[in-house]
């Protein structure tokens, strides 16, 4: 198997909450501090381990917070280290949980989608707004 050519799969979301302040939508963002990036949470999985449940597990380890999967959103693609790599999102509500700051994640904000874009370091990051307000039915303020 050539690993030069073998896309590394990941899974991640788009994590989701309503403002505790005026009940808008904010996404969460993460820090890594390897990178200095700003970016959704994602990760590689393991071995048999099925999207979705990547998705979940790199939430919680990134984040802190649990999540409900709601609609896939776009795949996606680019080379990194090397590689190509192929990222599977979703949107994905919080329904609680407590960040804490780890080796991979010094940082977590909430942010409206309108921030959040201009926040996110990655350009192939931001077309996962666009698409997590049109499938969830929300409008971006």
């Amino acid at each position: 198997m050539d690993t030069t050519t073998t896309p590394v799969l990941a899974a991640g979301a788009v994590l989701w909450r309503r403002s505790p302040v005026d009940g808008g939508i904010e996404l969460a963002l993460i820090h890594r501090p390897r990178y200095d990036d700003w970016s959704f949470p994602k990760g590689k999985l393991k071995r048999g381990e099925f999207p979705a449940t990547a998705a979940i597990r790199e939430v919680k380890e990134e984040t802190g917070q649990d999540c409900v999967l709601g609609v896939p959103l776009p795949s996606s693609f680019y080379v990194a280290s090397g590689r190509p790599k192929h990222v599977r999102y979703w949107a994905a509500e919080a329904t609680g949980g407590h960040f804490a700051p780890n080796r991979e994640v010094d940082r977590m904000i909430w942010l409206p989608p309108v921030a959040a874009r201009h926040r996110l370091t990655h350009e192939r990051d931001r077309p996962l707004i666009d698409a997590f307000i049109r499938h969830s039915g929300q409008n971006a303020p």
